[in-house]
């Protein structure tokens, strides 16, 4: 099943202090490598409600030591070299410190402290570093690397895996909530294919900020607990083009409920390993599908039914704030229908349908107007992936299902569009409206993002005066169009009807729906740049920013984070590469 016409909004978008430091002699033998190793004491840590409190002491922490992750099957060979893995879902693998030096650029409170209930203070002692940067694991849980496939740009690629990503420990905290840790650019893996098992800063300065932003944006995402940075030489052709140059390796260590992903199961059925497909669902289903039912015998479908919808929400969230993944691959969606795997991601500036980020992707196959129908497409390799586990009626059930995705899109899209054009409740001229709005934007090349935002922020005078003031600048341009005045009375007159509303209250709403900051390619790219020289404060500076992506703040307005982009990032570019 090809991308095509068969999602109707698309043509919406054509007209998103330490304890017990010891070496591995309590490790077995044969999961023993050259690193250190960091003793976890469980202590009693609870506050008078039993809940778990912050600790300022990664040696005081608990981590899920127990956890029945470590229950599924492993690859009994425990070598660290480039091979074809069978009948397993992890591989026991160290990640590979680095020789020199690391440094601590950036950490988010928020994840410590509300995730994993650390003192923000622990980011400042030693053991924090080596643990993030990959020097020392946790004692109990040797890490492990996930193995999957996947369908890339159309075509099944075979093994793929964790081929720079170590999970090293999972985490219950003080809310009941799951977390797994992964670090990125962690060292080889037997998935590493041809490649050394690191990232590089440029890469993992973009991932650590777009995530944390994605959260503050309301989209469902991974998140970043930290980046650091060595001064180990990485070689990379950043645009394969022949021009290899040295950069320096980095890490971040990622946080999600679970890097479960379409690949996950489409690796088992590809290689007939039907039992080990079973064991991994229901294992998925139990830790983290609770409503389901585990001795349901429709449970596949439920599952199914599931994901399709709660995929269907999140692409339509990406649309919502005009974000490209960039690389839609089957590998790279996950399970639980959370934004993974950053990479030549972007946020569309002047609104294009065929805006495409990522200068690898030749065809456009994962342009942002495209989206949702490489997500029928990736649901399509799923519900393949899970037929040798249903019956002749199921698999017809399921094919009903997601032919329904569109539809659950369609709706979801929709939703989302009114509420930044300010309307409550749904009336019969709204897609109109949006698609109008949408048209004359496209056919200004004005900014996406600043356009809904100065819509939330200009009055209903000056939204019906002749010309829209010149401050701001991306309405200013939607402004100009003939068919404006006609496109701003019908408006007007919808935003009459919504009930118990006032202009007040809608210009409040629409501001918190439309962020006034995203992350915008020349941003994370000035931001690189200093990080390549050493210079951290636009890293910090974003990333306090982008906390709070809907309220004006001083500070990013000097920046220029909400006037038009500098003329210098017209020729930016975005690769794979990383």
């Amino acid at each position: 099943m090809m991308p095509g016409s068969f999602i109707p909004l698309v043509c919406i978008w054509a007209t998103c202090g330490v304890y017990g430091l010891t070496g591995t002699h309590n490790i077995p033998p044969s999961l023993r490598n050259s690193q250190q190793t960091l003793f976890i004491h469980t202590l009693n840590t609870s506050d008078s409600c039993g809940r778990r409190r912050r600790v300022s002491s990664l040696g005081l922490w608990s981590s899920s030591l127990d956890d029945d992750l470590v229950q599924l099957p492993v690859d009994p060979v425990r070598g660290n070299y480039i091979r074809k893995v069978k009948d397993c879902v992890f591989s026991h693998v160290y990640p590979t410190p680095f020789t020199s030096d690391v440094r601590l650029i950036a950490v988010s409170e928020d994840v410590l402290e509300n995730l994993l209930d650390l003192d923000i203070s622990v980011a400042d002692t030693k053991d924090f570093l080596q643990f993030v940067s990959g020097g020392k694991s946790l004692s109990g849980f040797p890490p492990l690397a996930h193995r999957y496939g996947g369908h890339q740009f159309g075509v099944w690629a075979g093994q793929l895996g964790d081929g720079r990503a170590h999970l090293v420990a999972t985490y219950i905290n003080r809310y009941g909530e799951r977390w797994e840790l992964q670090l990125k650019g962690s060292g080889k893996t037997p998935y590493s294919r041809t490649g050394d098992g690191r990232a590089v800063l440029r890469s993992s300065v973009r991932e650590f900020l777009c995530s944390e932003a994605m959260h503050y944006l309301g989209i469902p995402t991974s998140r970043a607990a930290s980046l650091v940075v060595s001064d180990d030489a990485v070689w990379r052709d950043q645009f394969y083009n022949g021009n290899v140059k040295k950069e320096r390796g980095a890490v971040v260590l990622r946080v999600a409920k679970s890097w479960f992903r379409i690949g996950s199961l489409e690796i088992l059925t590809n290689s007939g390993e039907f039992h080990l497909l079973r064991e991994l669902l229901d294992f998925i289903i139990e830790q983290h599908f609770p409503a389901i039912i585990q001795t349901d015998p429709n449970r596949v479908l439920v599952f199914f039914n599931t994901v399709v919808s709660q995929t269907a929400d999140m692409i339509a969230r990406w649309m919502s704030v005009g974000f490209a993944h960039g690389v839609c691959n089957t590998d790279n969606f996950s399970l639980l229908s959370i934004t993974i795997d950053y990479g030549p991601f972007g946020f569309m500036e002047n609104y294009d349908a065929g805006y495409v980020p990522n200068t690898s992707d030749d065809q456009g196959r994962y342009g942002i107007g495209n989206q949702a129908n490489a997500g029928m497409y990736n649901l399509n390799k799923l519900l393949v992936a899970l037929k040798p586990l249903m019956d002749n009626r199921q698999k017809q059930i399921a094919s009903h299902i997601l032919a329904g995705f569109p539809d659950l899109y369609y709706q979801r899209f929709t939703e989302l569009f009114r509420a930044k054009l300010g309307f409550v409740g749904a009336r019969e001229e709204d897609l109109m409206l949006i698609v109008s709005f949408l048209n004359m934007m496209e056919d200004t090349k004005a900014d996406f993002t600043m356009s809904f935002r100065q819509l939330s922020e200009i009055t209903d005078h000056q939204l019906k005066s002749p010309s829209i003031p010149e401050e701001l600048w991306a309405l200013h341009e939607i402004g100009r169009r003939k068919d404006f005045p006609a496109w701003v009375t019908a408006y007007l007159q919808r935003l009459r009807r919504n009930p118990d509303d006032s202009e007040a209250k809608r210009r409040q709403r629409m501001k918190t729906t439309n962020p006034r900051y995203i992350l915008r390619n020349w941003m994370a790219e000035s931001a690189v740049r200093k990080a390549e020289m050493n210079d951290f404060s636009e890293v910090h500076l974003l990333q306090k920013i982008l906390q709070r992506p809907f309220q004006v703040q001083k500070m990013a307005d000097l920046a220029g984070y909400s006037q038009r982009p500098p003329k210098w990032s017209k020729d930016l570019k975005v690769s794979c590469s990383s």
